[in-house]
């Protein structure tokens, strides 16, 4: 059977009210990844976890950016959802995301997920999609009506996660230019 995935929108909406565990339709491995997946917010104790799990899915040493990530998560006036995933007692996965009251002319509440990793060894363990489902919940909560990510064209990983998440391709394009 070829099954629609949901939309983000209907994905904050089945967070917004109890779910119905009759339904046949329904995506009920979001609520019970959260069951299996212990996933908290973040916390400054939790930095040098971020760090090494970022390590471990990049190969870089990237202290500085998470440090002022953490920072910007826990001490600045924006409201931040930032989330950790924990095996065992051991920092395994992080979310961070920000909630914009509008942009570029637009009033709508959107979510931007900034920040995402999961520690390669725990792949498959329903860990990234815990925190998403977790962070959905966070984030319906709130009233956000979209959530949003910019992926690498070529990150197809991240890309197919994304999209069993029911995320899809937005209907904006991005522009950057290099300063000389």
């Amino acid at each position: 059977m070829n099954k629609q995935h949901p939309t983000t929108q209907q994905l904050v909406n089945q967070f917004s009210q109890d779910p119905n565990y009759g339904d046949q339709d329904s995506d009920d491995f979001e609520a019970l990844s959260r069951d299996d997946v212990l996933v908290r917010s973040l916390e400054a104790a939790d930095l040098a976890a971020v760090i090494r799990v970022d390590k471990h899915i990049t190969g870089r040493d990237r202290t500085g950016y998470y440090r002022r990530k953490v920072d910007e998560a826990l001490q600045q006036s924006g409201i931040r959802v930032s989330l950790v995933a924990e095996d065992d007692g051991l920092v395994v996965g992080f979310i961070m995301a920000r909630v914009d009251y509008g942009e570029f002319g637009q009033t709508s509440t959107t979510a931007v997920i900034d920040t995402l990793g999961v520690d390669p060894s725990c792949h498959g363990k329903q860990v990234g999609r815990a925190l998403v489902s977790q962070l959905l919940a966070n984030l319906a909560s709130l009233r956000v009506e979209t959530v949003r990510t910019m992926v690498y064209w070529d990150n197809f990983g991240l890309l197919r996660f994304l999209q069993r998440c029911g995320f899809r391709p937005a209907q904006r394009l991005a522009f950057s230019r290099p300063l000389d």
